[in-house]
């Protein structure tokens, strides 16, 4: 009987055992746990700071001023798009806002206003992946005329047709906007936004910024050819064959297909290809032709 008392620090014992186990597991499990959310921050952290960093290429080179204009990238979660009325300058990648692709966000800074014509863009649009929207001086200057660019010039068909279209006016942020240009956007991947600027997309970040730098040079040599005159405008037949090049430009020899029109033609290739040097190495040096004497000696022999 005296030795009862001695159960009670074994019971302690365990029992400080047990909330060391469950306080290790809780920790562990709060450790995997932050783990995890960290690896989806930082996933998405390259492709926010791209973003960063094509906002203040897109500034420097000199189709948009202070924070006036917008860009966002495709990603699992929808998209990726700048907060409004914040400098690109200081802006950080925390501050990039996650949209949804049934319109809503997460995180405490609101998006672009604009946020509607990039979600429009995402949904009507699968090919796209990133969307540039500018206020670029030229362009914005056409738009103010509500004018739809002609072909003056082939580059034209950057925009995946024939003109440079102009939506109707509608005020800024609203949805009607958004209609308007996803109508002037019908199978085109730029277009000017009536009195208010333009925008493009395209399957990379810096392909969307070179689209809008390009679209903002048409409109400056259009405008430039206008005060000269009237700009004479390349035909429809023309432009469909333009079309067709533009398809294959950048393609090399074995990527094309047999029937795709050639963006370059090509002049002859002076060396032989590689493939044909391999497959003449495996076969070995041709032998000569054995004279007809020695092939009549060996004849006569048998």
């Amino acid at each position: 009987m005296a030795r009862r008392p001695a159960k009670a620090p074994a019971k302690k014992a365990n029992a400080k055992k047990a909330a060391a186990k469950k306080a290790a597991s809780r920790k562990g499990a709060a450790a995997k746990g932050a783990a995890r959310r960290a690896s989806g921050r930082l996933a998405d952290r390259a492709l926010r700071q791209e973003i960063i960093e094509t906002c203040l290429a897109m500034n420097a080179a000199g189709i948009n001023q202070g924070s006036s204009g917008n860009i966002s990238a495709r990603n699992a979660s929808g998209f990726l798009i700048t907060p409004s009325g914040v400098d690109y300058e200081k802006m950080t990648p925390q501050q990039i806002v996650q949209v949804d692709l049934e319109g809503g966000y997460f995180g405490e800074w609101l998006p672009s206003s604009e946020w509607r014509m990039h979600l429009d863009v995402y949904l009507g649009k699968p090919e796209a992946q990133a969307v540039v929207h500018t206020h670029a001086t030229y362009a914005t200057a056409l738009s103010c005329l509500r004018r739809e660019i002609p072909a003056f010039h082939y580059m034209i068909g950057v925009t995946g047709g024939a003109t440079l279209r102009c939506s109707e006016y509608a005020t800024f942020g609203t949805q009607a906007l958004s209609n308007t240009m996803m109508t002037a956007l019908e199978d085109r991947t730029a277009c000017l936004l009536a009195n208010h600027g333009m925008i493009c997309f395209a399957d990379t970040l810096p392909k969307s910024l070179k689209l809008a730098v390009e679209i903002e040079t048409l409109c400056r040599q259009y405008f430039i050819a206008c005060q000269a005159g009237q700009p004479v405008v390349l035909g429809d037949a023309e432009m469909t064959g333009v079309l067709a090049r533009f398809k294959t430009y950048g393609l090399q020899s074995d990527e094309l297909g047999e029937n795709d029109a050639l963006a370059v033609e090509a002049p002859v290739r002076r060396d032989a290809p590689r493939r044909a040097q391999k497959s003449d190495q495996k076969s070995g040096p041709k032998r000569a032709p054995k004279s007809g004497k020695k092939a009549g000696a060996r004849k006569r022999r048998g």
